[in-house]
């Protein structure tokens, strides 16, 4: 065995910081929440290159007394705890006294503070070891300027991840803390951009806005509650606002973000099975509690702590949720329903979907509101009517009029006339797939079927179902899912076919997002051309789309905004996987609900229905038809005995 020695202190310096400085984002979080102990009412933190060449923190805050800058660099020193009763009752953020040592013992560190009304001091440190002090003109408080991080130990630059990543987790770690203390204005800037600033008047759902997106904001709810040993308050979204990751739950402490497996249950129990499946509400639960409550010293980065009486937190922050939902559903008004109702259009049937049947089209549809028709903008056009509407257009508009019907760059995505000229070019450039042979093979006894649907011979309907009858046998057809499976093997082909006919826009959308969620968009912004949507980076976290895909009907912004949803959270390799989601997604959209069908239209449909890929499904894997045998029917009526 060698002979045992002490480390030296250089060295115990690096082994702590392995402990507390992962990443970039490690030292931002430190540095800032050193700043909120120091009561700073205003943060600002730039970086450069992901946060490796350098990091900038400065605050408000009270400041480090001229005699106190070295022992502040010094581990195991702090001025947040004196005694073993303090350390089961720390109220503030930081307490071990290894932030500022560990920091210093990976990189260049210079510090610029100063006290009230007292003369500024500038230190250097690198290696851990201090370079040099001077007298300096400050302002009250601190700022600390990291360089070259992990300059001294190289080996753990190669557990980083990409620089836009690492990029991202330090934009989550202030958005966290954004959230936690709505009374600080936060600023956040990436090489001179902006990535987030809030006003810090102490308005949560102001800060959700600066930190997600307005739209988001607007669509989160207030909800509180309170016993004898916690008080919860926060925001919490509608269940229709949901993310496929738990990645937007934000559960703050006494202000610290933790990570808590159980009181994230508590809150999905409290949204009970108004969540889809695999899907999460964004959420910011701010929790005050005694700190006697409460072990923070768990764990080295203080995001896993050690709670008294958790089950009854757990059920608090249930109830709270689930009453909040209850009371806001009571609220809604009947005027939002009809609001929310949706004509059935022919175009939204598509029936017609081979070149060589004919139109079977209703004779009479109802006309669209003009608040609802899409507004586009037009050339050309087959009849008169639309040239009066499409010059009144023009002439309204004067300046903000842009010509996009105009070819792209890229010849797969087409713009041309009107939208009833668009819609049948699109039809001409993916015809519906025929993907099944005209084998009438059919399993006996099979109540659902698991082959080849044979030719089937419309009967009639009744209110939900088509009554259909092949050979004497018959059969159940739903006329929702039978519809949905077919708009959604329209969309669905249509996307695959790389073939989207855009449609202008006289006015152009723009999408606002948090910067999260813009920078995920906007890594992906190739990946969403591919389902037709074109986005533009408009500046401030924001996108302008001046046209859409013919397959979006209604609510245009609203179904681009569920399609990027989708892009959310998901790796790009994986984004082809979405065209499927995004086609079932949309199918359930349009097709809302059972319509009185003519006899045309329902034998459309099961001629249609054998051309499908899954004849027997739709696109959530609900039954779309059911077989009753001659036999399995003689048993019924008892006929064999």
């Amino acid at each position: 065995m060698s002979k045992i020695h002490e480390l030296s202190e250089t060295l115990t310096n690096q082994i702590a910081a392995g402990e507390v400085i992962e990443r970039p984002a490690s030292v931002v979080k430190e540095l800032v929440e050193n700043s909120l102990d120091a009561g700073a009412t205003r943060i600002r933190v730039d970086f450069v290159d992901a946060g490796l060449k350098q990091i900038v923190v400065q605050d408000n805050g009270t400041g480090i007394a001229r005699d106190q800058v070295d022992l502040a660099f010094t581990r195991h020193a702090t001025s947040k705890i004196a005694n073993e009763h303090d350390l089961f009752k720390v109220s503030t953020l930081g307490f071990r006294g290894e932030a500022l040592a560990s920091i210093s013992a990976v990189s260049h560190v210079e510090i610029l503070t100063a006290t009230e009304n007292a003369i500024g001091i500038r230190a250097n440190y690198s290696g851990g070891n201090k370079k040099g002090q001077e007298d300096a003109a400050a302002r009250k408080g601190t700022k600390i300027t990291v360089k070259d991080l992990f300059f001294n130990t190289p080996a753990r630059l190669k557990y980083l991840r990409s620089p836009r990543t690492e990029i991202m987790k330090i934009v989550d770690i202030i958005n966290r803390l954004a959230l936690g203390y709505p009374h600080v204005s936060f600023t956040l800037s990436n090489t001179g951009k902006i990535l987030l600033r809030t006003p810090g008047n102490n308005n949560l759902k102001q800060t959700v806005a600066n930190v997600y997106g307005r739209h988001i904001a607007e669509k989160m709810e207030k909800f509180e509650a309170k016993d004898s040993d916690f008080k919860i308050t926060g925001l919490m979204s509608k269940p229709e606002l949901t993310r496929s990751t738990r990645n937007f739950i934000s559960i703050l402490l006494n202000g610290r973000y933790i990570k808590n497996f159980q009181l994230n249950t508590a809150i999905l129990d409290g949204y009970g099975s108004k969540l889809a499946a695999r899907h999460y509400p964004i959420i910011v639960l701010a929790i005050k509690v005694d700190p006697l409550l409460v072990d923070v010293n768990v764990h080295p980065t203080k995001q896993e702590v050690r709670l008294s009486k958790e089950k009854e937190l757990g059920r608090l922050i249930t109830s709270a949720i689930s009453n909040a939902l209850v009371e806001k559903v009571e609220q809604i008004s009947a005027f939002a329903n009809l609001e929310n109702k949706r004509d059935t259009l022919v175009d939204q049937l598509s029936f017609n979907l081979n070149q060589d049947v004919v139109n079977t089209a209703r004779k009479k549809e109802p006309e669209i509101r003009e608040q609802e028709k899409p507004k586009f903008l037009t050339t050309e056009s087959d009849n008169s009517e639309d040239n009066i509407q499409n010059e009144a257009v023009k002439q309204d508009s004067e300046k903000k009029y842009v010509d996009l019907n105009q070819p792209r760059e890229d010849d797969q995505y087409i713009v041309t006339k009107t939208w009833k000229q668009n819609v049948a070019l699109q039809q001409a450039l993916t015809p519906f797939p025929t993907t099944r042979t005209n084998q009438e093979v059919i399993s006996s006894g099979d109540e659902t079927l698991a082959n080849n649907l044979p030719r089937l011979v419309y009967v009639g309907q009744t209110d939900t179902y088509l009554l259909a009858q092949h050979n004497g046998d018959l059969f159940l057809i739903d006329q929702v899912a039978a519809r949905r499976r077919l708009k959604f093997e329209q969309i669905f082909h249509m996307i695959t076919a790389k073939k989207v006919v855009q449609q202008g826009l006289l006015t152009p959308i723009i999408l606002e997002f948090g910067n999260l969620d813009f920078m995920q968009i906007k890594d992906q912004v190739e990946q969403i051309k591919q389902v037709g949507i074109y986005l533009e980076d408009f500046g401030q976290n924001s996108f302008i789309v001046r046209s859409y895909p013919t397959w979006i009907h209604d609510n245009v912004e609203d179904s681009i905004r569920r399609i990027l949803d989708g892009y959310l959270n998901v790796d790009k390799g994986k984004a082809k996987n979405l065209f499927s989601r995004i086609a079932a997604m949309q199918a359930k959209r349009e097709i809302t609900g059972k319509i009185k069908l003519s006899a045309a239209e329902a034998e459309q449909i099961l001629l249609d229905l054998r051309k499908c890929t899954d004849p027997y499904h739709d696109a959530d894997g609900r039954i779309i038809l059911v077989r009753m045998s001659q036999n399995e029917l003689r048993k019924m009526f008892k006929k064999d005995e």
